[in-house]
């Protein structure tokens, strides 16, 4: 059996017989999980276990653990900062920005990987262009370069125990106020404007080897009518042909309400894929998982399987209980744990 092209989430901290016979669906290839999926570090890895063992291969487990008030699991994992954070420090001392940041990769990866998650979708390749409410202090910092910077040191601490990193959201959200959940989202700048700023991180970290990309609902009227998660203009033609993206790429929620303009959540899901998706993502509404698993026609490509495949990583051997004796962990977050904007007391 090949991992499909649909993640979904679940509804409780424990698998369901309804959760089961969805995810054992052949179109299933991940779950991604919530802060209502989550209970404690011994809760999270017994889900995560029946989850890997209902099929093999295994499905992909993804959460979004960014940080700030983007984190999922709180209790009993380290409490990360806002990216914004990093930026602020990186004003002040920019080794010590990166040096951070190549921390709070290490720590948030080694957590997740301890209790069985596979890829937390991180880091924020978004600009702070102080425009964003759903972005905000999301962002890294205003200067491409500097993102890209902090992003490349965060990505290599993900990389130090086998995660992988996935830059969002494709080809930049930060530059409109319209939060995509809630809104339909237009940015009307032209191409050399988002080329020349916004696309820079996510073509650096691409060249350093980021292995997945999450596709924006925004829509660039300049480039394509359509969002960019639907858009083979900015998929295809512009994230493969022309910045030579590789990797994975995700669309974001089709659930959100930018992207229920665009037809049923059957045709959603066709277009995000037609466009240059390798999987998709479906949450927060059953009844459109369920409608999903029994209208889509798609057959996966072995390209398809082998990107799908490349996300998960590599197996980590620590349990958490261990990972908190290991000195490389406990100074990681003694150092994290002193981080202030007010008052930056960390050396290097």
């Amino acid at each position: 059996m090949f991992l499909g092209p649909l993640m979904l989430d679940i509804a409780g901290t424990t698998l369901t017989e309804t959760d089961r016979v969805q995810l054992s669906h052949p179109l299933v290839g991940g779950v991604i999980l919530f802060a209502r999926n989550y209970e404690s570090p011994a809760q999270l890895s017994e889900l995560t276990a029946s989850i890997h063992a209902l099929r093999s291969p295994p499905l992909l487990i993804a959460v979004d653990q960014e940080g700030g008030r983007v984190q999922r699991f709180r209790d009993g994992f380290t409490r990360l900062p806002p990216m914004r954070t990093l930026g602020e420090i990186q004003d002040r001392n920019p080794d010590l920005s990166l040096h951070l940041a190549r921390q709070i990769g290490y720590v948030l990866a080694a957590e997740l990987k301890a209790c069985g998650v596979d890829v937390s979708f991180t880091p924020v390749l978004d600009l702070d262009c102080e425009q964003s409410s759903v972005i905000g202090d999301r962002a890294f910092y205003r200067e491409p370069q500097v993102v890209a910077e902090l992003a490349h040191a965060l990505m290599s601490g993900l990389q130090s125990v086998g995660m992988v990193a996935v830059g969002k959201h494709f080809p930049g959200h930060g530059a409109i106020q319209a939060d995509t959940h809630v809104e339909t989202a237009i940015d009307s700048r032209n191409y050399t404007d988002i080329e020349k700023k916004d696309l820079t991180p996510f073509r650096r970290m691409i060249d350093t080897g980021l292995s997945g990309i999450m596709a924006a609902h925004v829509i660039y009227p300049a480039i394509d009518p359509n969002p960019a998660g639907f858009s083979s203009k900015w998929l295809q033609d512009i994230l493969r042909n022309e910045l030579g993206f590789r990797g994975c790429i995700f669309s974001d929620d089709l659930c959100m309400q930018a992207a229920r303009n665009y037809g049923s959540i059957t045709h959603r899901a066709e277009q995000a894929l037609q466009a240059g998706c390798n999987m998709v993502l479906i949450c927060n509404d059953p009844d459109s998982a369920d409608e999903l698993l029994t209208s889509l026609q798609w057959e996966f490509s072995a390209v398809d399987t082998a990107r799908l495949e490349h996300m998960r990583g590599q197996q980590t051997v620590h349990s958490m209980a261990q990972l908190h004796e290991m000195e490389r962990f406990i100074r990681a977050t003694e150092e994290i744990s002193r981080i202030s904007l007010a008052n930056i007391s960390v050396s290097v």
